[in-house]
């Protein structure tokens, strides 16, 4: 399935309905809370529900506040952030 990028809206960072497919690029990193997600495209929102290994990626980000996945260094990241 193919994937697209997702800004976060707000509310819950684990429910699909607070994410909005962008066609532009972000410009994000870091932060402290959530601003993008690439997940499985399902049209306005991402597939619900969000893949487990996303949640994991998502709490992480949270937490670290840093993109996810962190390593390896060179992986695809899933999880951007904001200030």
């Amino acid at each position: 399935m193919s994937k697209s990028w997702y800004a976060f809206i707000g509310s819950d960072p684990l429910d699909v309905l607070s994410y909005y497919r962008i066609t532009i690029k972000h410009d994000c990193l870091c932060g402290t809370q959530i601003c993008a997600i690439y997940a499985t495209d399902n049209g306005m929102h991402p597939a619900d529900p969000l893949s487990s290994n996303l949640q994991e990626y998502i709490k992480e980000a949270l937490v670290t506040r840093m993109i996810q996945p962190a390593e390896p260094y060179n992986a695809r990241k899933f999880v951007y952030l904001k200030h």
